[in-house]
């Protein structure tokens, strides 16, 4: 296997030159600070958070609401989007308000949402819940639909009930995928964040975002911002990692 390290260099050099860009427009006084803060502020922006305490807890509270509203989505959708896959007539029932669903704002849905399930943490976990379920829900489906029915064929042939077929060839064989849709999807609720503490929220760091929006706080705002990009990164990152041991098996074009 080849070294990934000149990649790795690659990676590297391609933050150097976003954050050189950065210093150059901020230093260079090109823009104003209330449009693009320096480093050094946004720097001890994060830095004042962590000597006042409050950094754990902002961090923790997002990740929090993340892996929960997250892990919701997936536990509902893997078995739902196998059906569609493998069910024509629970297809035929589902995937239209799926499919509808799924073009539906979550931010139109934040006052319902409210109205249903109050201003305490459920009603978070239900944004970012609604925010990756009815997509993950279709890419399970997809990624099912796209194994190879020799194998399900053989499977019965050596007498493979139906539920031994779905544990011990359909889902193995999906798995790749389920990884792939797990780490798209991470991402997606990471974005809904700072929809899901936009209302009655008095921690996490999109409540710091928002918070620091009214005071034109940029360098809050690109602290709280540049905090998700990074926990996001170790996200995809530990997903990669997971994806590695779950499946070695699998070997993506990009991995030769």
């Amino acid at each position: 296997m080849k070294s990934k390290r000149p990649f790795s260099y690659l990676s590297f050099a391609s933050f150097a030159v976003i954050i050189g860009v950065w210093c150059l427009l901020t230093y260079g006084g090109v823009l104003n600070k209330i449009f693009l803060p320096t480093p050094t502020a946004v720097g001890q922006a994060i830095l004042d958070m962590y000597k006042d305490g409050t950094l754990g807890s902002h961090i923790g509270a997002s990740t929090y609401r993340i892996l929960v509203g997250w892990v919701l989505s997936a536990v509902a959708a893997v078995p739902i989007g196998m059906l569609m896959a493998n069910s024509k007539k629970f297809s035929a029932i589902i995937q239209p308000v799926i499919e509808f669903a799924r073009y539906l704002p979550v931010v139109a849905l934040v006052p319902l949402t409210l109205l249903y399930c109050g201003i305490g943490e459920y009603q978070k976990f239900v944004i970012i819940f609604l925010g990756t379920f009815f997509q993950l829900v279709l890419m399970v489906n997809d990624t099912v639909s796209s194994v190879d029915k020799n194998l399900l064929n053989a499977a019965k042939t050596l007498g493979a009930s139906k539920w031994q077929s779905y544990v011990l060839v359909l889902y193995p064989a999906s798995l790749p995928g389920f990884m792939d849709s797990f780490r798209v999807t991470m991402g997606w609720a990471w974005t809904y964040l700072v929809v899901a503490e936009m209302i009655a929220a008095n921690s996490g760091l999109g409540y710091v975002i928002l918070k620091s929006q009214r005071f034109l706080a940029t360098d809050k705002i690109f602290a709280g911002l540049i905090l998700i990009g990074l926990i996001g990164l170790l996200t995809d990152w530990l997903f990669k990692l997971l994806t590695q041991l779950v499946v070695p098996w699998h070997e993506r074009l990009g991995d030769k």
